[in-house]
């Protein structure tokens, strides 16, 4: 391969559709091809395949996400993305379109929410926005988002993807010496994750955090308030 050629190859955009209907995903590639001629247009259809695939291309120029398919749960592969390849832009795609679901793919992180009842035309333009550094919703996103879950939304979004495992063990009931058994580290080390976490999201301890992730795992945007389970004092550190 020669030096022109190699730099055509560097330069070719690189697209992930994760979504497990062919039909849909047929749609996105139709529409991401219409944007970007060209483009190496990569498809998976559950959220193991996803994670295939951003191995393959970590520095993918998109990927375009479906809310529901298998191995996915809620929103978490949306926060898993952007804490492993926070460089990545991520579009959420979804049936589930009203607007505080798609408030809360964008507290998320996501830059952008795709209707699946959108056509081709919808599909450009809100690919088009994306790829050229806008952020593109539906007219239904105009319903201002609640205050308090965009904040506690924002702090989940800002953990590092060790921690953001942690949390969701937690929200599992498991405990610190099963999660160290399943990461393969010592029960220090989650009891540090755990304190971290705490500390990210303003909580009092571990059922808090338990119950916020069990909440973030519902692909329905019910709210993530916790203060349901408030205590006076803090949690004593599991043992």
């Amino acid at each position: 391969m020669n030096a022109s050629s190699a730099a055509a190859v560097q330069l070719q955009p690189v697209v992930i559709v994760a979504d497990d209907h062919p039909l849909f995903r047929a749609a996105l590639r139709a529409a991401v091809e219409r944007v970007l001629p060209g483009a190496a247009v990569t498809e998976a259809d559950s959220l193991g395949a996803l994670q295939q695939s951003i191995a393959k291309a970590p520095d993918a120029d998109l990927v375009l996400l479906d809310l529901r398919m298998p191995g996915v749960q809620g929103f978490s592969s949306l926060v898993w993305l952007r804490a492993e390849h926070p460089s990545v832009p991520v579009v959420m795609v979804s049936a589930d379109e009203d607007a505080t679901t798609i408030h809360r793919a964008l507290d998320f992180g996501a830059a952008g929410f795709i209707p699946k009842s959108a056509g081709l035309e919808v599909l450009t333009e809100a690919l088009t926005a994306v790829l050229d550094g806008q952020l593109w919703t539906p007219p239904q996103a105009s319903h201002p988002p609640d205050t308090t879950d965009a904040q506690l939304a924002r702090r989940v979004a800002s953990l590092s993807p060790q921690q953001l495992r942690v949390l969701m063990h937690l929200a599992e009931g498991r405990l610190n010496k099963q999660i160290a058994y399943d990461l393969a580290v010592t029960e220090a080390t989650i009891k540090a994750h755990v304190t971290a976490i705490l500390r990210k999201l303003g909580l009092y301890g571990r059922t808090q955090a338990a119950v916020l992730a069990q909440r973030l795992l519902l692909s329905d945007a019910v709210t993530l308030d916790v203060s349901a389970v408030l205590a006076d004092t803090p949690e004593e550190d599991e043992a």
